[in-house]
């Protein structure tokens, strides 16, 4: 529960101090136990602090442009449409910056490549904790580890080390972090890849209660070839993808549809040992994890990359997903196109498929072929009867938990209109952005 949110809220809505500060006063009781006489002190503190806040000058620097669009409104953290695009703005101003990289967000590939000395590339990538394994802090630090990696490793790198940012509210037990830690230690022993550094911090210092905890896992890898990037896609290519067993998404599942069997399915790093065989062999083009938004968000991210088409078939993906995983999700009724199944998805030349399947299969990584680049533009995938359809990306991933079912009924804004918002904002802090970078300049002229 966010203190200096409340109070904002309710001074917009013209509560008076008195009703802020009574209401304010129950819910730190509630969550502290430290009587009414300090709750009410520290209500009081909260509510002094924001009233200093709300009266400062509106400069650049103390406000932003606002959008009035909300993140769970536009879907931003829930892998569909509107995820994908608001990335898309977060690259545009990345790319605005004069400051040149190999490989950047603007490529919306799984992670960032600078070159260096002209004859090594370092790979970077970062992860955010699954938003509802934070009461599962074991099962978060291990599968954030995971996916950082992962990510490094689809770009062609060796991964070379792992830091960890962690974020615990007031009321967290410190046990959370050190339990989130020892799952990130976990992937690191398991790879062979060390944790080197870090930071701990609490969710919003005083000011938030409860016992959240959030955060990231990063990781560095070092090459001497180029990454295998999106970019290098062409039409005609083939693609290979490894059996999934799904990661913070399928565990997440599990979890909260009481299917607890599954979780261990997702412990494991064979996705990582995949991509360090391969990245001995030549002739790659492409490498990436099937992750955000699924199948479908993924490729269609691909479609819009790089213009071109893929045409999947269903049989052989669904083959290749854990039979565990599989069931469950067939279960509960959840697209296995729409979630996160860990898959490694490899795009190459026909000339050399049955050398990378080869390879795969001597170190004990199922794979087949999936499915063909085009150049329609669009993913489509074919059914066992010869039937096509086009696969679109949707406004969030697959509802995988009850909350999100009943999260995915509600209407929110009107798309068309919240673009055209995010769009202004987005041109309103590039201009933002070059006007201080200028006026810190002047100051060394």
């Amino acid at each position: 529960m966010d203190m200096e949110y409340f109070v904002k809220r309710c001074l917009r809505e013209s509560w008076d101090e008195e009703e802020i500060v009574d209401r304010l006063t129950s819910i730190i009781e509630y969550y502290k136990g430290i009587g009414v006489e300090n709750s009410r002190k520290l209500s009081q503190a909260v509510f002094d602090e924001v009233v200093v806040t709300e009266s400062l000058a509106r400069t650049d620097l103390l406000t932003y442009p606002e959008t009035g669009i909300h993140m769970g409104e536009f879907g931003v953290g829930s892998r569909g449409q509107g995820d994908f695009y608001v990335h898309s703005k977060i690259a545009e101003i990345i790319g605005n910056t004069r400051v040149d990289s190999l490989v950047n967000p603007t490529a919306q590939d799984d992670g960032g490549v600078v070159e260096v000395d002209g004859s090594r590339f370092i790979t970077t990538a970062i992860d955010g904790i699954h938003s509802r394994l934070g009461d599962y802090p074991f099962l978060a630090g291990f599968h954030t580890a995971r996916a950082t990696l992962r990510d490094v490793c689809v770009m062609g790198a060796k991964p070379v080390a792992l830091i960890s940012d962690i974020h615990l509210a007031d009321d967290g037990d410190i046990a959370k972090l050190l339990d989130f830690t020892s799952g990130v230690c976990a992937v690191s022993e398991l790879t062979d890849v060390p944790l080197v550094s870090g930071s701990t911090l609490r969710v919003g210092g005083d000011m938030v209660l409860g016992d959240r905890l959030v955060g990231a896992v990063g990781a560095v890898g070092a090459s001497v070839d180029e990454p295998t990037a999106r970019s290098n896609i062409v039409s005609g290519d083939v693609i290979i993808m490894t059996e999934g067993s799904g990661g913070g998404t399928i565990t997440t599942t599990a979890i909260y549809n009481n299917y607890s069997d599954v979780i261990g399915e997702t412990l494991n790093v064979q996705f990582i040992r995949a991509s360090v065989v391969l990245n001995s062999v030549d002739d790659i083009h492409a490498m990436t994890d099937i992750t955000n938004g699924g199948i479908n968000g993924d490729c269609n991210e691909i479609n819009k990359s790089t213009g071109l088409g893929i045409h999947l078939f269903r049989e052989r993906i669904e083959n290749l997903i854990n039979p565990h995983v599989l069931a469950m999700l067939n279960d509960l009724d959840i697209d296995p196109f729409g979630v996160s199944i860990d898959s490694l998805m490899i795009v190459v030349s026909e000339d050399v498929v049955d050398d990378i399947l080869d390879v795969l299969s001597v170190n004990g990584i199922r794979a087949d072929v999936i499915g063909f680049v085009d150049d329609s533009g669009l993913t489509v995938v074919e059914d066992e009867d010869a039937s096509v359809s086009v696969l679109k990306p949707k406004f969030r991933e697959a509802a995988y938990t009850p909350v999100k079912k009943v999260v995915d009924g509600f209407n929110f804004v009107d798309f068309d209109d919240a673009v055209k918002r995010i769009d202004d904002v987005t041109l309103d802090v590039i201009k933002k952005k070059d006007n201080i970078v200028r006026w810190i300049n002047s100051r060394y002229e």
